[in-house]
């Protein structure tokens, strides 16, 4: 039972049907909205609110489901059912294009998981169409509604012939147009128009007797003619006939395919039940999406566990204005059925009284709710709503009668099933009497175990609500400092109406205040004045309580900013260790290169003494050379630039001696090449290298390659003719395949080689960009370029050199 009649409009739940009415896409899903209602039956709602849900998630993720075509084809239906009647053009176009969309929604069905839209999926059983309906009515008209040339052999060579003839009597009537025109016959601007059917040309009144001819009309002013020249009567004669045989042969066609849809018409009534309900479903997630609305835990037995519910039109008008809807949690169930909301005017305690009525029947009409996830829901059997002026001069009613009559009806029909709305229950009439009156009814409704959610300044029925299990005082909160509303409810304690202090604020003369409180009594102004003592002391709680939450995100930020940085420095400090490593294993390989040439130089000359002595010293000059000193202070000078570094320096980490250059800026962080190795590091770790550091240690690479050039000028002849020109690091890890392409570069610079190929496969190309981004940080190489494809194509590098 839904009370009084006009619940809807009261509510607000007929601006959520205009809503649904303008989200379909044909008059198909509007029929199903003007037929949504209230329910009880759990299993029903159920689905519905799944359907719902699950096409919401079809518009939120975007899918490609249909949504054109849905047309309502119920009179081409109707046409076709009856025996010797055909269907127009348009109709068969409408009948196409819906059974597509059909087609195209079923399909899209039969191709989602299992698991997946098993509400939606129900609706499709014994939903079938007519492949050979379809391709009969596909061959008839296009998808623009026009029907096609090749229909039938014969309606293809009547509009060829048809054609052919239009053509031809264009181009006579054209050549008799310029003969008029040049005699002055016709207006130099007229063209050729249709009159009857039959193609004629406008002649000047005067001279209609110089052209053989039919006048089948006039200008309204009489000055110009319409004429069909003599020549032509013929062509359009037979023009006429093929349009006649054009048209006897289309409802030939015509009738065969309404004689085909007729055959189906159960098969398509059932299929258009379909469409309708995915259009009133469709309609209904999409407005769904619009509020913000989810499907929460749904129950057979009544209970309101709602988490920050937002009433959908005031949502939706303050989102349009760039604000926010206060949300509201609502917490009702057996052991707590009736909430009684006070507070201040203008506060929103009807708005909320109102969200909770039109959010449960939107859930009881299968409508999902604008609730965040987690929240709870029941079915009522009834909700029973007072609120607003019900004056009638007809039925002799005032305002508080009215309410007295609203009173009756609950208290005789609401059961434990019921959900009662009241708005400032028990005003209307004398304030004592009718604070007594209204405690009597709610003592009433809760013997009756009705839940209810109803507003009030009463402070009796605060205090019967303190005292009763069952009813909760709840408050919407207001700010006493500034006299402003929050919008806020609390449940738990009542809240003051702040009369005095908001007339105190508007300017009211002290005097009245005063003689207005002396008149109220000490007891309720202190009832008052604890009430806005304990709102205050809660405002300023929660000021405190942001605070510390807003700290403690500040050490949150600071202990990830410190993980973060940690997690760098490692991954800096491998990246460290991997380039050492590469440049002992370079260091290792010129160490073994100059014994090898001391051992053999020793044996040549056969153990000399001298021989041997100078052997040893240059082997004793070359370790000097390669051990590691320790790392300079660096001591910055005014010769260091100053300012933002900039791509193109050569910088260093802070503390460490390694110079590198950098490549680019991010943000925050850098891109530095060290020793031919790309690395990222943050910005702030970068300074620019002393120059007299820079200089010192180019100075002694230059000696270390001064010192190493004999030794390895020794055998160059003979690595010259035992160099292979072509490396192949295929099924080597990146690590080995590098150092081993490191140490084949270094022998092809050395020996002056021209031209080397690597080998490294297709593979995912880590390989080849590895190998690719070393090379191109040499400065002897040339071009880096791919073998020819009938050689390897990309699988295989070919590097030039200087």
């Amino acid at each position: 039972m839904i009370y009084p009649s006009n619940f809807e409009q009261k509510i607000g739940f007929s601006q959520i049907r205009e809503m649904l009415a303008e989200a379909c896409l044909s008059p198909l899903g509007r029929k199903f909205v003007e037929r949504v209602s209230f329910l009880d039956r759990f299993d029903l709602v159920q689905r519905l609110l799944q359907q719902t849900h699950e096409f919401a998630n079809i518009l939120r993720a975007g899918e490609d489901f249909p949504s054109q075509y849905y047309f309502d084809v119920t009179e081409h239906l109707n046409r076709a059912a009856l025996e010797g009647a055909f269907l127009e053009v348009r109709g068969v176009y409408e009948i196409k294009m819906s059974l597509r969309a059909i087609r195209q929604a079923l399909g899209f069905f039969v191709e989602a998981d299992e698991d997946q839209y098993l509400a939606l999926k129900a609706l499709t059983q014994d939903v079938t169409v007519d492949r050979q309906l379809v391709t009969a009515l596909e061959k008839l008209v296009d998808d623009s509604g026009n029907v096609k040339d090749d229909a039938s052999p014969e309606l293809q060579r009547i509009k060829r012939d048809l054609i052919g003839q239009q053509t031809q009597l264009r181009k006579q009537i054209s050549s008799i147009m310029r003969h008029a025109k040049n005699e002055g016959w016709t207006p130099s601007d007229a063209e050729p128009t249709i009159r009857g059917g039959r193609l004629v040309i406008p002649v000047i009144a005067e001279y209609k007797r110089r052209i053989k001819g039919l006048i089948h009309d006039e200008s309204a002013t009489g000055q110009t003619v319409y004429l069909e020249p003599e020549n032509v009567f013929e062509l359009n004669n037979d023009i006429k006939d093929l349009e006649n045989a054009y048209h006897r042969e289309l409802i030939r066609l015509l009738t065969a395919v309404t004689n085909q849809v007729r055959h189906h018409l159960p098969a398509l009534r059932k299929a258009y039940q379909f469409l309708s309900l995915l259009d009133f479903i469709r309609a209904k997630a999409v407005v769904a999406n619009k509020i913000g609305a989810i499907m929460p835990e749904l129950h057979k037995r009544p209970v309101m566990k709602w988490k920050n519910a937002r009433h959908p039109i005031l949502h939706l008008t303050l989102q349009a204005q760039g604000k926010k809807a206060v949300p509201l949690s609502l917490d009702l169930d057996q052991e707590q059925r009736i909430l009684l909301i006070s507070g201040p005017n203008a506060g929103g305690k009807s708005v909320a009284m109102k969200t909770a009525g039109l959010l449960q029947y939107m859930l009881q009409c299968g409508l999902l709710i604008p609730v965040d996830e987690g929240s709870e829901a029941g079915l009522f059997g009834d909700i029973f709503l007072d609120m607003g002026d019900e004056q009638s001069i007809e039925n002799d009613l005032s305002t508080y009668s009215s309410h007295l009559q609203n009173m009756k009806q609950f208290v005789l029909f609401a059961d434990k099933k019921s959900l009662v709305l009241i708005d400032e229950f028990g005003t209307g009439t004398e304030p004592v009497l009718g604070g007594a009156i209204a405690e009597s009814v709610l003592s009433q409704l809760h013997q009756q175990k009705v839940f209810g959610v109803i507003t009030t300044h009463y402070t009796n029925l605060k205090n019967f609500a303190e005292r009763t299990p069952g009813i909760v005082n709840g408050a919407m909160r207001y700010n006493p400092a500034e006299l402003q509303p929050l919008y806020q409810l609390e449940i738990g304690k009542p809240g003051s109406s702040f009369a005095l202090e908001i007339a105190r604020k508007i300017g009211l003369p002290k005097n009245i205040i005063e003689k207005a409180g002396t008149l109220v009594g000490k007891e309720k102004i202190r009832y008052d004045k604890l009430l806005e003592q304990l709102e205050q002391e809660k405002t300023d709680f929660e000021k405190k309580n942001a605070a510390v939450a807003k700290h403690e995100r500040k050490l949150q930020k600071a202990v990830e900013e410190y993980t973060a940085l940690k997690d760098h420095l490692e991954e800096t400090k491998q990246d460290i260790i991997r380039t050492a490593k590469g440049q002992a294993k370079l260091l290792l390989k010129d160490a073994n290169q100059q014994i090898e040439q001391t051992i053999e130089q020793i044996r040549r000359s056969q153990a000399e003494k001298e021989q041997t002595k100078a052997a040893r010293q240059q082997l004793d000059a070359f370790k000097e050379k390669i051990t590691p000193e320790p790392k300079p202070v660096v001591r910055r000078n005014g010769s260091v630039p100053t300012g933002p570094l900039q791509p193109g320096e050569r910088v260093a980490l802070i503390g460490q001696d390694s110079v590198g250059e950098l490549l680019a800026i991010k943000g925050k962080t850098a891109e530095v090449s060290f020793g031919g190795l790309k690395t990222i590091v943050k910005l702030e770790k970068l300074e620019r290298p002393d120059p007299n550091v820079v200089r010192e240690k180019a100075k002694k690479e230059k000696e270390l390659a001064t010192a190493t050039a004999p030794s390895r000028g020794l055998d160059v002849t003979q690595r010259m003719a035992d160099f292979q020109h072509t490396l192949d690091v295929r099924g080597k890890y990146a690590e080995e395949a590098l150092t081993t392409v490191m140490n084949f570069m270094d022998d092809a610079i050395m020996l002056g080689i021209p031209e080397v190929k690597i080998i490294h496969g297709r593979g995912n190309g880590i390989l080849k960009q590895i190998i690719r981004d070393y090379v191109r940080t040499l400065r002897e190489v040339a071009s880096v370029s791919d073998e020819h494809v009938e050689r390897g194509g990309d699988g295989v590098t070919i590097i030039v050199l200087k």
